[in-house]
């Protein structure tokens, strides 16, 4: 099963959200990987179309919890004077659907509601008066927006049974639908009694070895996927077929290594030959004895040539350079550290406070709160203020922000002659390339230059690109290595933004080789100590540093400098600056 053209791409998502609107809980989910558009629009068409059970309920963003979970119907209470609850988002989609919007941003608590609602089909409920547990079996569409370096939580994904990337197609490669809804609805009816003969089962087990896939829940959801493969195909047992299309459909982008290479047959050879006739009786009857066993499993070496097929060509290029997979979803780019703040920043939530110590107050919360004391509290009330609401402040409730603290990258420069020597030019030409990204995320830049006996800031902190452009521009050469002074200065100059409120992240282009003291005399062994000694006067500010070898070769003075600052070490590639810059925003997403 190859991937031929773009109508045989959109052919496998709509088997694929087929197989999804049969079953939604059992199978997790459907990962969409694709920009806002036309092509997106159609699929969650056909996907409203298709739905069986229940109208699909649309996850916003930022969704407050109580809207996601339930909470307090506070008109009714009020009015009442009795307790009334009103269910969220997630139990009104029990048997049906749920669309997360731009996936890739969700906040960790809803992944985390998701993903226990996905586990156990229920919510637990403990929350404003009420201790409970509700059904809350469905299925998710995450929407991802495909950006760059941007995916959701592997917390989510990784129950998601099924992904299709619609980011390289057209309208015009979207085909009319031949599903028939009936169809669908006998193959929800039955998929439970497919059987699965056990060839097959060892043979996915064998696949997702060998494509390096060592979560159990991929494996559980795709012999699902393989059953309503083979009922939306009529059959009552499933075939080699079933289970190829299953494995592209949700084990392909789940891989972390490309299978070796099988040794070739002659390495194999007996070290006993045997008498001829003995040999050729059976190898005659081996093609007999495949025809007579049509349910066996199709060769290890045919599944995984066809998920490696539909492997995203980016982690297909990543593994075949043989980089692992990032652990944790991340952006295109580094941010800022979170803080909570009283006053401004992203609403995630309230908390009981005092408004009058600075908190801002959420009228909605604090009536909900005060809510369920109504009728006691009427009671104790004197009889002219009876009809009156009565609110304590124990029920003031103010709203939790989370303010996203700006990010200042510092790029370290060695423009002494060791450097020099070693391609400075792609250095520089990568710089800018990081320097243009810190502009489009609207991060600050400063840059710090080092040679001859000191180091100076040719640019402090600015979001300008016109102005560090012509600070890298102007970046002289040659000298001596003054490393012990060029880490105190960026050490001071971190201390500085951390005072502002802002992120440092500090990125040493280097060979580490150090031969200037901090006051201006040479000397190879009392220059590295000094460099040492402030690098660990860094490190104790916890800040992040990268350190980017310079050098032709690996330099072990490199390395011991990104260990002394508590960073990340990265030798010089052979690349190009762009080859350069990817690694460090990889590095820097991570960190």
């Amino acid at each position: 099963m190859k991937p031929s053209s773009a109508s045989s791409h959109w052919a496998l998502a709509e088997a694929a959200l087929a197989a999804f609107s049969v079953a939604p809980h059992a199978l997790g989910g459907l990962w969409v990987r694709s920009p806002p558009g036309p092509v997106r629009t159609l699929f969650l068409e056909l996907a409203a179309e298709w739905q069986l059970n229940a109208t699909a309920k649309r996850i916003p963003l930022h969704v407050q919890e109580s809207r996601l979970l339930g909470g307090i119907e506070l008109a009714q209470t009020l009015a009442t004077g009795r307790l009334h609850w009103e269910s969220g988002l997630l139990a009104q989609s029990d048997g049906g659907v749920v669309i997360l919007s731009m996936a890739e941003r969700a906040q960790r608590q809803t992944v985390a509601h998701l993903c226990s609602a996905l586990d156990t089909g229920t919510l637990k409920l403990a929350r404003e008066g009420l201790n409970q547990s509700v059904p809350a079996a469905f299925g998710v569409i995450a929407l991802d927006e495909g950006l760059e370096g941007e995916h959701p939580q592997n917390a989510l994904t990784e129950r998601l049974g099924l992904r299709v990337d619609l980011g390289s197609l057209s309208v015009h490669d979207a085909l009319s639908s031949d599903v028939d809804r009936a169809n669908l609805i006998n193959a929800q009816m039955r998929w439970m009694s497919v059987a699965v003969p056990d060839s097959l089962i060892e043979a996915l087990a064998a696949t997702t070895l060998a494509l390096g896939i060592d979560s159990p829940r991929a494996l559980v959801l795709t012999s699902r996927l393989i059953k309503i493969l083979a009922a939306l195909e009529g059959r009552t047992e499933a075939i080699e077929v079933d289970l190829e299309r299953a494995v592209v459909m949700a084990l392909a982008h789940r891989a972390t290594r490309l299978p070796q290479q099988p040794p070739e047959e002659a390495d194999e050879e007996p070290s006993e030959p045997e008498p001829q006739e003995a040999q050729t009786e059976p190898n005659e009857q081996e093609p007999k004895e495949n025809k007579d066993q049509p349910t066996d499993a199709p060769p290890l070496e045919a599944l995984i040539e066809a998920a490696i097929a539909y492997i995203p060509p980016g982690l297909l290029a990543s593994l075949r350079q043989g980089h692992q997979p990032r652990s944790k979803s991340s952006g295109g780019g580094k941010s800022g550290t979170q803080q909570r703040h009283k006053q401004r920043g992203r609403p995630v939530g309230t908390e009981p406070g005092d408004p009058r110590r600075g908190g801002r107050l959420n009228l909605m919360a604090t009536l909900r709160a005060a809510a369920p004391w109504q009728t006691l509290r009427r009671q104790q009330a004197t009889s002219a203020r009876q009809g009156q609401l009565h609110i304590k402040p124990s029920d003031f409730r103010t709203t939790r922000f989370r303010h996203q603290r700006e990010s200042t990258t510092l790029f370290v420069v060695d423009a002494s002659g060791s450097a020099a020597m070693h391609r400075m030019a792609e250095a520089k030409g990568a710089v800018e390339l990081l320097l243009a990204d810190c502009y489009s995320r609207r991060d600050s830049v400063a840059l710090i230059a080092f040679r001859g006996n000191k180091a100076e800031l040719l640019l402090p902190p600015t979001r300008s690109l016109v102005r560090a452009k012509k600070a890298l521009a102007a970046l002289p050469g040659g000298g001596g290595t003054p490393l012990a002074h060029a880490v105190e200065l960026t050490t001071l100059l971190s201390e500085q933004i951390l005072r502002d409120g802002a992120t440092p992240t500090a990125v040493f282009l280097t060979d580490g080789v150090a031969n200037i003291a901090r006051d201006g005399t040479p000397g190879r062994q009392r220059a590295k100590e000094e460099a040492m000694t402030a690098a660990k006067q860094f490190k104790a500010l916890k800040s992040r540093a990268l350190v980017i070898d310079a050098s032709p070769r690996a330099q072990q003075k490199a390395r011991e400098l990104a260990d002394a600052l508590g960073g990340q070490y990265l030798a010089m590639p052979q690349a190009d600056a762009k080859g350069l810059r990817n690694i460090v925003q990889s590095a820097e997403a991570i960190s």
